[in-house]
């Protein structure tokens, strides 16, 4: 079949994103799962729609109302349907109940979020027994099959995704006796971490590692290492959470031959949202490993008058002046700086070192483009928000710009 505009993910970014663009064009979103929604389906609890939708909702009535206004605009939401590759340019091969086919669209939107590293890629030694579970496995299980865990877990990492995962372990029945961070504070903002010590009692152990996972077949405790003073030391629980170490979903981009950002795995986009190829844009957390859910919806948002501009018949310019993050920055994007401002005028950018009071600077050609000290801090485990006016005055026909931060 042929249609005007194809979005593969049913998550918050592309369900915005179908909302304002069906109506004047024929859209159709692909989602995997069985209902549509994205991770705010079963993530029950208070605080999704504050910027997007000026409210304050639970994770499960969030994806239901932007399912309903992408349904209510016009969109054909196909659930069940897997993208398993590309049979063109911008033709996807589509495989549902119902059968394999291919889908052909003037724009190609890839919305398909980031999940979060699983056991085996984390290269915990141990056993390996049941009751280990990243934020989203558990979520699933309680929320949406009303299953239940342990009495006694422990939570690898302090992000806000971390605090997501301590309350439905409440739900659950089960107590979150330790949190470990790798870092020297908890990721997440002081709050967080002060309310979970105060009504749930839960304990930040910090700059502490998982270094063995102990039982067979059931969990019986992990073992924790400080990295500073090699000291060891036996946790007991029967519930193991592996939260945030995101990783981008960008299995279709790389096949798909996209530029990408290979340190961070991302596509590489431009201001816009465009990858390198006509037609193909990228959006949400597929470009900026782990943004809340909100901001992963103004994408949409954002690149829905971007694609309506295309579909006229305005492309846009091609390629653009490449930003360049500088350690302790890991990313940085958009990675390309074109026409128009990024998204809430906002670079957005992830840091392996916390900074307090941090100074970020750009650099273009051996010449300083503007110096910004920001009032909010930059904390590993979460997004670093920069103001895009540091890159306002780039040469657009220049050479890279580096964005660095101290």
């Amino acid at each position: 079949m042929s249609v005007d505009i194809v979005i593969v993910g049913g998550g918050p970014a592309g369900l915005t994103a179908a909302a304002h663009l069906a109506g004047r064009h024929t859209v159709v979103v692909l989602e995997r799962e069985s209902v549509a929604g994205g991770i705010p389906r079963h993530s029950d609890h208070l605080g999704y729609g504050i910027r997007d939708l000026r409210t304050v909702l639970s994770g499960p009535d969030y994806a239901r109302r932007l399912v309903a206004r992408a349904v209510t605009a016009g969109a054909d939401i196909r659930t069940d349907a897997m993208v398993t590759g590309w049979a063109g340019e911008r033709a996807l091969e589509v495989t549902s109940p119902s059968g394999r086919e291919v889908i052909e669209a003037a724009v190609v939107v890839l919305a398909t979020g980031a999940r979060e590293r699983p056991r085996p890629a984390r290269l915990i030694a141990g056993d390996r027994p049941a009751g280990i579970y990243t934020t989203g496995h558990l979520q699933n299980l309680v929320h949406l099959h009303g299953r239940g865990v342990g009495r006694r877990a422990v939570v690898v990492g302090a992000e806000l995704v971390s605090y997501s995962a301590v309350l439905t372990l409440r739900h659950a029945g089960c107590r979150t006796v330790l949190m470990t961070t790798e870092h020297r504070r908890p990721e997440s903002y002081v709050a967080f971490t002060a309310a979970a010590r105060a009504a749930l009692g839960v304990r930040v152990a910090t700059r502490t590692t998982v270094t063995r996972i102990i039982g067979a077949p059931q969990l019986r405790a992990v073992e924790i290492e400080n990295i500073d003073t090699g000291a060891r030391r036996i946790v007991d629980c029967d519930t193991l959470i592996l939260t945030g170490d995101w990783i981008p979903d960008h299995e279709l981009a790389r096949t798909g031959g996209l530029a990408m950002d290979t340190r961070a795995g991302i596509p590489v986009v431009d201001t816009a949202l465009r990858t390198n190829r006509t037609g193909v844009f990228a959006i949400g957390n597929l470009v900026h490993p782990v943004d809340t859910a909100d901001v992963a919806a103004l994408d949409g948002r954002h690149v829905a008058d971007r694609i309506h501009a295309h579909l006229a018949g305005h492309r846009g310019p091609t390629g653009g002046v490449r930003l360049v993050a500088q350690a302790p920055l890991r990313w940085i994007s958009p990675g390309l700086l074109s026409d128009g401002a990024p998204p809430r005028g906002r670079l957005l950018a992830w840091t392996d070192t916390s900074l307090h009071s941090p100074v970020v600077t750009a650099h273009q050609d051996g010449r300083l483009l503007a110096r910004l000290r920001l009032p909010w801090p930059a904390s590993p485990g979460r997004m670093f928000r920069i103001p895009a006016r540091i890159v306002a005055s780039a040469d657009r026909d220049g050479g890279p710009v580096s964005v660095a931060v101290r």
